[in-house]
C-alpha cells in the first residue's frame, strides 16, 4: 500500500541503472521523480559535440552487447521512443602483427573457421552459453541467488571462474588466444585474476547471440528513449540539480541512489550506523581509463581491411602482450604498449558526422587517478596495425581520470565500473551478499553499478534494486514476476 508522501520514490542519478529503476517503479503506477546533476540524463550513455558542430562523440559507453541482452531493457518499447540499433557486420576484429586480423563473426561457424584448429575448442566454450543465452543472462546479470537453470549456470561457472590466463591454454594457436585476451580484458583486471574468463565468455557469446550493436545517433539515444518512456508512464525528471543532502529532496517513501558509496556517504551518511559507513569507506574502486576522441579525414587505414567492417577493434597483439600490459597497469605502472579499445561508430552510422569525415573513440586502462597523458602510447598501438593513422587525424580531444571524475562523479579516479569487479567484490558490492541494494536506513537504497551485477549498460542493478523496493516498501513482489527475464 502506498504511503502518504509527496512521491513514492525519488531516484538520484540518471544513468542506465537510475532510469531502469525509475521505469520499473513507474510501471507499477508509483509516483517517481528522477534528479540528475548534469544538464542531460544518461550517465555513461551520453553523446556530445566535443570539437566541431555535427560531430557526435560517445563520452563513455559506445558499443552495447549487454544492453541488447538485458532481460529488462529488451522488454521495454524503446524503439517507439526513437531508439534504433545498428549492428556492424563483425562484432570485433583483433589485428595481429603479420597484417592479418582475427575476426569474430556473428556466425559461430564462421568464427570457428576463422580460428582453424582451435575452432572446435572455441565452439565448445561458446555454444552452451549461446544456446541458453536468455536464461543465463537472467542469472548472471543479477545478485547472487538460486539460478533458474542451475546445471547450465554451474557448467558456465566452471569455465567462468577460471583466470583468463588459465582458460586460454585450451587454445593451441595465438589467434584464438589473442581474440580471447581482447574479450577478457574488458574486465579491467589482470588476466591472471580469478573469474576474468567470465567477461570474455559473456562478451564472446553475446557477439554470436545478439551482436555488438551501437545506437543510431549515439549512446545518448538510449538515455533519451528511456527518459521519454519514463515520462510517458507519468514519471518526472529534473536535470541540473546536484544533490548534496537528503534535505534537498522531496518527501518520499523510498530513495534510490544511482551513485557510488563515496557519494552515498556524503549525502546520506548521517542516516546510517557508524559501522555501516566504515564498511562503505572500505569499498574498493577499480582502475581508470584514458580516452581520446578523434575527428578523422577518412577511415582508419587498417592493414587488414576487414577491420573496417567491425564496430570494435581490440589492439594489443598477443595474449601474453595484453596480459603483461594489464598486469603493469593493475600494479600502478604505465605500460608502453597498452591494451586499447577502439570503436568505429561513424563507419556504420552516418548521423555521427555532417560529411564524409569520421569520428573515432579509443581508450586504454590506467591506474586509478593517473593523469599520465597516454596519447603517444594509444596512437603507437593504432599505428602498429594501421600505418599512416596519424596522417588522417584532423582533431583530437583527450580525457584523463580526473576529467572523467569531474564529468561524472560516479567515475571515481576514472573507474567507469563503479568499483573493482574482482571476485572479492563481485556479488558483495558494496556491502551485503543477500540484499546488496538495501541500506540500514529505512527507505534508502543503492541502485548503481556499485551493486550486482556491476558495470555496463544493462540497467539490471537498477531493476533489481527497484524489485527490492517494490517488495519491501509496497508489497508488490508477486505482481512483477512477468518481468523476471
Amino acid at each position: 500500500m502506498k504511503k502518504n508522501t509527496a512521491y513514492d520514490a525519488i531516484v538520484i542519478g540518471s544513468g542506465p541503472n537510475g532510469l531502469s529503476a525509475a521505469i520499473r517503479l513507474a510501471l507499477e503506477g508509483l509516483s517517481v521523480k528522477v534528479f540528475e546533476a548534469s544538464d542531460t540524463v544518461g550517465g555513461g550513455m551520453r553523446t556530445k559535440e566535443l570539437m566541431q558542430p555535427g560531430f557526435k562523440h560517445d563520452i563513455c559507453s559506445a558499443i552495447h552487447p549487454l544492453a541488447a541482452s538485458s532481460p529488462f531493457l529488451k522488454q521495454l518499447p524503446l524503439a517507439d521512443f526513437g531508439l534504433e540499433w545498428i549492428t556492424p557486420e563483425f562484432p570485433v576484429a583483433h589485428p595481429m602483427d603479420n597484417g592479418d586480423a582475427v575476426v569474430m563473426h556473428h556466425s559461430l561457424k564462421k568464427t570457428m573457421d576463422e580460428l582453424g584448429h582451435d575452432g572446435k575448442k572455441y565452439q565448445s566454450a561458446m555454444e552452451p552459453i549461446i544456446e541458453n543465452w536468455d536464461t543465463l543472462t537472467a542469472d548472471f546479470l543479477g545478485p547472487l541467488r538460486f539460478p533458474k537453470r542451475p546445471i547450465d549456470l554451474a557448467l558456465f561457472g566452471l569455465k567462468a571462474f577460471q583466470p583468463a590466463s588459465l582458460f586460454q591454454r585450451r587454445f593451441k594457436q595465438e589467434r584464438a588466444k589473442a581474440l580471447f585476451a581482447g574479450l577478457a580484458a574488458h574486465s579491467i583486471l589482470p588476466l591472471n585474476a580469478v573469474a576474468t574468463s567470465a567477461i570474455g565468455l559473456v562478451l564472446g557469446a553475446a557477439g554470436h547471440a545478439v551482436g555488438w550493436p551501437l545506437p543510431k545517433g549515439g549512446s545518448q539515444s538510449i538515455a533519451d528513449a528511456m527518459k521519454d518512456y519514463f515520462i510517458s508512464l507519468g514519471g518526472e525528471v529534473e536535470t541540473g540539480v546536484e544533490v548534496t543532502s537528503m534535505d534537498q529532496l522531496p518527501k518520499a517513501t523510498s530513495y534510490l541512489f544511482d551513485l557510488t558509496p563515496r557519494q552515498l556517504i556524503d549525502i546520506a551518511g548521517d542516516r546510517f550506523p557508524e559501522a555501516y559507513v566504515n564498511v562503505l569507506k572500505k569499498y574498493r574502486y577499480g582502475s581508470g581509463v584514458f580516452k581520446i576522441d578523434y575527428i578523422l579525414k577518412e577511415p582508419v587505414p587498417w592493414k587488414d581491411p576487414r577491420c573496417n567492417k567491425a564496430g570494435t577493434v581490440h589492439l594489443g597483439g598477443t595474449f601474453d602482450e595484453i596480459a603483461a600490459s594489464e598486469k603493469i597497469m593493475d600494479e600502478g605502472g604505465i605500460p608502453d604498449d597498452p591494451y586499447v579499445l577502439v570503436a568505429q561508430q561513424s563507419l556504420f552510422d552516418d548521423t555521427r558526422t555532417p560529411d564524409d569525415r569520421h569520428t573515432l573513440w579509443a581508450y586504454c586502462h590506467v591506474p586509478n587517478g593517473s593523469t599520465v597523458d597516454m596519447t603517444r602510447q594509444i596512437e603507437n598501438q593504432i599505428e602498429r596495425f594501421a600505418p599512416g593513422f596519424r596522417d588522417i587525424v584532423e582533431e583530437r580531444q583527450t580525457i584523463n581520470t580526473d576529467q572523467f571524475q569531474e564529468y561524472n562523479a560516479n567515475y571515481f579516479g576514472g573507474d567507469i565500473n563503479g568499483g573493482r569487479q574482482d571476485i572479492r567484490q563481485l556479488f558483495t558490492r558494496p556491502v551485503h551478499l543477500i540484499h546488496p541494494y538495501a541500506t540500514p536506513a529505512e527507505g534508502i537504497y543503492l541502485c548503481s553499478s556499485s551493486t550486482p551485477p556491476g558495470g555496463g549498460v544493462h540497467g539490471m542493478c537498477g531493476y533489481h534494486a527497484a524489485d527490492l523496493v517494490l517488495e519491501k516498501e509496497f508489497g508488490l513482489r508477486k505482481s512483477i514476476r512477468n518481468f523476471q527475464g
